[in-house]
């Protein structure tokens, strides 16, 4: 794909979100708080270092930014997302008292933004997806990029729709069609190509299919640090 190509692809993207979040944003926690399983699970294991930077990858109205600011308090935030309507949102929800630090917020393309251009911050601790790889149409490269951003001994974190592997094959169904209607895709390969980032960067992989497979949660960690890590 050429440069033109892929920018203008970026764009299309970015102003499809817009659309169907201008008015979505206001309802969106409301009406997210009981289908994205295990957002908070994940928060929890975040575990930053003191004053450690934290970025998550398409933060949306802000909910788990806010959440993390509450966890922990010296962390410094960041966050991304290639919608304009979205960002209106998390700025809106960060300047609400939380008890935390403020975060720096970027309107760019999770497949290919500059962190230092964007955010002033070249390399993160901690790089977290919560249920965004199954929105982002190349979401592969998003995975590859977010890699090549930690920080020495940094960690990445997914949470995201699984392949529901153990529940009724007629929920499956209707619940993969109904998530098609709002350009949603379960990712059944998501599991190998984590691994095959893991094993690039030398580092390990914590898979846990949690709700039946409804849900998947996934951390890449430096393998020093696996006999401390606990599901």
């Amino acid at each position: 794909m050429s440069m033109n190509s892929q920018t203008e692809t970026h764009r299309d993207h970015g102003q499809a979100m817009d659309r169907m979040y201008r008015f979505q944003r206001h309802i969106y926690d409301a009406s997210r708080r009981y289908y994205l399983l295990g957002r908070d699970r994940l928060l929890d294991r975040l575990q930053p270092p003191h004053e450690g930077s934290i970025l998550e990858i398409g933060c949306g109205t802000g909910r788990n930014l806010t959440s993390v600011a509450a966890r922990y308090k010296h962390a410094r935030l960041f966050g991304i997302d290639i919608s304009q309507e979205m960002l209106k949102s998390a700025l809106a929800t960060m300047q609400r008292p939380h008890g935390g630090t403020p975060a720096r917020f970027a309107c760019v393309d999770a497949t290919c933004f500059n962190p230092q251009l964007s955010l002033g911050q070249a390399r993160f601790d901690r790089i977290y997806f919560s249920y965004t790889l199954s929105m982002i149409p190349d979401w592969q490269t998003a995975l590859q990029h977010a890699a090549t951003m930690l920080a020495p001994n940094g960690e990445l974190h997914i949470v995201d729709f699984g392949q529901s592997e153990a529940l009724p094959k007629s929920f499956r169904k209707l619940l993969f069609w109904w998530l098609k209607a709002f350009d949603v895709s379960p990712r059944a390969d998501m599991k190998r190509v984590i691994e095959q980032i893991a094993q690039e960067l030398d580092m390990s992989i914590h898979f846990e299919a949690c709700y039946s497979g409804y849900a998947w949660i996934v951390a890449i960690k430096p393998k020093i640090r696996t006999e401390n890590y606990q599901f």
